[in-house]
């Protein structure tokens, strides 16, 4: 995708002209061109050349935006390297101020005009004496302040009559038509009092061609009003791109980087992989690394929207653009340049800037033939008024005023401004859309499909249970500190992490890892052993109530852990993989928007219900392979709007496949790749979020073009002279035609207002579709019929006591040709594999093996 910056746009029908233009060229698959922000994307094989030529024949002006150098003469031609200042330099304001000067140029001219027209000829106030009845010279005096004004607002006529010229019409060519129009008759009159002059005529004579048919002063005032509301409307389409420019401004210009045993200042453009570099309190991390030393607080609000600082230590990673508030960091840098998260993010909300929502596409198709639509009806409203038998000058003025009253402009920005705006509102908070589209189509969205491990869980292991039995608490941490303080288990190091600056660590000797069983050593003369309640019960007797106690953690979801000192129950340690803290609020609040909510896993179902009940998810498919997931998607499509939310590599066919996949921040680079929509802040939360923004960018896009619409259905009729006893002059057009797209704009900055993380206004959505009031039963169908294609068989194996080893089981049995999936469960001790063809038993018994379980055998 290649992007442009466009030059002489002034109007929506200028964007479908430049739009049709670059359509034509021959290798272009794509192309989007956005009024806002005076850019063009283009996609397909088309040459530059070819498309900055199609542009300037259709009479505007082009240029690729990453190519040569920027106004600070640094090369651009590097990809690799993120040019922020030629993004700044792009969206930096350069309208405005020339709007400014010429709106006080034309003001104090136009108060002078004034004066002379209202205010010496309806108020009598004072003019210099050899003017004082003097018709001819007071006309004269208001022709050359009009010339005057229309000579500083000539930008109006150059661009209006040379797009006329190319056969595409736009805004300015009515501006240009009404004032020239008004202009050239009131010439026309004035030369006719002159002819009335020569045959003697007094001033008498001249008072009603002086009074009711010059028109000087609107041929002005067109012009002046609308750069009036043109430059309110600059004023407030600047302001939709602040939060773009805000994340530029964030960019890290220079880096202290470690050169020879010095540490020196360099541009951010020296950096490479593998530097090092320093960050002080203060100072903007330059590009992402890794920490080798030193610990920060870090504020990562230009990443999360998060304004909490994050505690940084030695092994941590660190972001670029990101802020050191104390300490001190050496990193290693791991990613520079186009490489970096922040400057991905930029990335992401630029491009999304550039992309066009499907609602637009309604108003960019009114948009290409409003103009001529426009100039077609003045004629005919010109030609009605004198088939009634209206004066010539009255008939001109309808004409005129229908020109000049009618506004394309609010069409063109109604959908653009709105998706700015809401694109910056969620980039401030941690939520990026990748197109406009996603914007759009989130808030459609009737079916959640979650993934559990690091979506609804925090996706690493943690304590959950502490349960003495023939001990102290301090002394069952004891045995379990100095146990799994050796072991590489991951369940290990959950216990590890927990009985750090609880209990000291104890000297363990003679330790033994008993693969897939449990491990053991001595703490002095006495031997300690831990291990799952299988394995456990071979050392020391459980009573019925441990046991119980046992079945009630594993039904939670949870994995116990037994650890015995001489024989002797100490107690249970219970490790699972916790419940983020915001799902179940999260998983309330999509609810609570009529959303129904699904989760989806690979995990045995007994694991996948317990986590379902804690974060209060009432529909569940477990055991599904990742292809398996994508097919859950596909079969639920039919029945309404489907997102899918996850983290993993194992999630990005279903992500892609959805109608919209939204990828937690946290998560790998395939699936946010695979993703519609990040997000940064990796809490579940912001998927509601999410949703309550696209509805409310949605909302406020219809209220747009509820105004546009509206605005001009209303309006023309009026100008046109069509409603009984109302009627509009030229000047009171323009001035309406220079607010209609001002109001656009501004209605689109109330989204800054949105409050996406308040609940109190959320509405379930009108469900299309299905009724998925029986989603239970089309699920249990899907399944089901899932379950008929394919041939299945039971592997019994001994070992198992987690679910990093079920994943391990999983795994080693998954690779084997053959095998669609592998459903281990520990409770079961059993793995139920799906087949695609017969698979030979010594295969599956290797493969337990080498994994290091004890395979039993397999049945049918």
């Amino acid at each position: 995708m290649e992007q442009y910056s466009v030059s002489g746009m002034t109007c929506a029908a200028c964007q479908a002209h430049v739009e049709k233009a670059v359509r034509a060229v021959e290798g272009v698959e794509s192309v989007n061109v956005s009024l806002l922000t005076n850019s063009m994307t283009v996609e397909g094989t088309a040459s530059q050349e070819s498309i900055v030529r199609a542009v300037e024949d259709a009479g505007y002006g082009a240029e690729p935006r990453r190519s040569g150098k920027s106004s600070t003469g640094r090369d651009l031609t590097n990809p690799d390297m993120p040019d922020f200042t030629a993004e700044e330099e792009a969206l930096q304001d350069k309208e405005t101020p020339k709007l400014l000067r010429r709106l006080k140029l034309s003001v104090v001219v136009l108060l002078v005009l004034m004066y002379i027209t209202m205010g010496h000829n309806m108020l009598d106030w004072p003019v210099p004496g050899f003017l004082v009845h003097n018709h001819l010279g007071l006309a004269l005096t208001q022709m050359l302040l009009a010339l005057l004004v229309m000579v500083i607002n000539r930008a109006f006529f150059i661009s209006g009559f040379k797009s006329l010229r190319h056969g595409s019409p736009n805004m300015d060519t009515l501006v240009a038509l009404g004032s020239s129009v008004s202009f050239l008759w009131s010439l026309y009159i004035m030369f006719r009092m002159t002819y009335m002059v020569t045959g003697g005529a007094g001033n008498m004579a001249l008072m009603p061609l002086y009074h009711d048919q010059l028109y000087f002063e609107s041929a002005a005032m067109i012009p002046a009003l609308i750069t009036v509301g043109k430059t309110l409307e600059s004023l407030s389409k600047g302001r939709t791109t602040d939060a773009l420019k805000q994340l530029l401004h964030m960019a890290p210009k220079t880096a202290r980087v470690e050169r020879d045993g010095e540490v020196l200042e360099v541009p951010i453009q020296e950096v490479k992989v593998s530097d090092i570099y320093i960050v002080k309190s203060g100072d903007a991390v330059p590009v992402d690394g890794v920490i080798l030393e030193g610990t920060a607080a870090i504020d990562e609000s230009a990443l999360t929207g998060e304004s909490i600082p994050v505690d940084k230590v030695t092994g941590d990673t660190v972001s670029a653009a990101t802020i050191s508030q104390s300490g001190y960091l050496r990193c290693q840098a791991t990613r520079v340049g186009n490489d970096t998260t922040f400057a991905q993010i930029v990335q992401l909300v630029s491009d999304a800037a550039g992309t066009k929502a499907p609602i637009a596409r309604i108003a960019d198709r009114v948009s290409a033939v409003f103009v001529p639509a426009v100039m077609g009806i003045a004629l005919v409203v010109f030609a009605v008024w004198l088939l009634k038998g209206a004066a010539l000058a009255i008939a001109l003025e309808h004409a005129i005023t229908v020109l000049v009253i009618s506004c394309p402009c609010a069409l063109g920005l109604a959908t653009p401004v709105a998706i700015m705006v809401g694109n910056g509102v969620g980039a401030k908070n941690g939520i990026l859309f990748k197109t406009s589209e996603s914007l759009e189509n989130t808030g459609k969205i009737n079916l959640v499909l979650l993934d559990k491990t690091g979506t609804i869980t925090e996706g690493t292991p943690k304590v959950t249970d502490v349960l003495p039995v023939n001990a102290s608490e301090e002394e069952l941490l004891r045995v379990a500190y100095a146990l799994e303080s050796r072991s590489e288990h991951p369940l290990g190091s959950a216990v590890t992490k927990w009985c750090q600056g609880r209990v000291d660590l104890a000297e363990i000797t003679d330790f033994q890892v008993l693969a897939g069983n449990g491990i053991c050593g001595k703490i002095g003369n006495r031997k300690v052993t831990g291990g799952s309640a299988k394995f456990i019960q071979r050392k020391a007797e459980l009573s019925e109530a441990i046991r119980t106690q046992s079945e009630a953690l594993a039904d939670q979801g949870k994995t116990p852990l037994f650890f015995e000192e001489d024989g002797k129950i100490l107690g249970i340690i219970a490790v699972a993989d916790t419940v983020r803290e915001d799902s179940r609020e999260a998983i309330q609040q999509l609810q609570s928007m009529g959303t129904e909510v699904v989760m989806v896993t690979g995990d045995n179902p007994k694991t996948a219900q317990a986590i379902a009940k804690e974060a209060g998810v009432k529909h569940v498919i477990a055991g599904v392979l990742p292809e398996g997931k994508e097919a859950v998607v596909r079969k639920l499509q039919e029945f309404g709007g489907v997102a899918m939310v996850g983290d993993g590599i194992n999630d990005a066919p279903a992500l892609t496949r959805a109608d919209m996949g939204i990828a937690i921040g946290a998560g790998t680079d395939v699936a946010i790749d695979s993703a519609d929509v990040v997000l940064m802040n990796s809490k579940l939360s912001d998927v509601a979020a999410a949703v309550r923004l696209s509805r409310g960018t949605l909302r406020n896009i219809h209220e747009n073009l509820f105004w546009a619409f509206a605005y001009n259905i209303l309006l023309i009729p009026m100008a046109a002279g069509l409603y009984p006893g109302i009627s509009i002059n030229p000047m009171w057009g323009a001035a309406a035609m220079s607010l209609s797209s001002f109001t656009v704009c501004m209605n689109a900055l109330r989204l800054n207002l949105l409050k996406i993380h308040d609940r109190k206004k959320d509405r379930p959505l009108r469900k299309k579709g299905q009724n998925l009031s029986d989603i239970d039963e089309i699920l249990n169908s899907l399944q089901n019929s899932k379950e008929e294609n394919e041939m299945t068989t039971t592997v019994k194996i001994n070992g198992m006591m987690c679910g990093h080893c079920e994943a391990h089981v999983k795994k080693a049995l998954e690779a084997l040709d053959g095998v669609e999936s592998a459903v281990p469960s520990k409770d079961e001790n059993n793995t139920v594999l799906t087949l695609s063809k017969e698979v030979a038993e010594d295969a599956v018994k290797a493969a337990v093996e080498d994994a290091g379980y004890e395979y039993v055998g397999m049945e049918k």
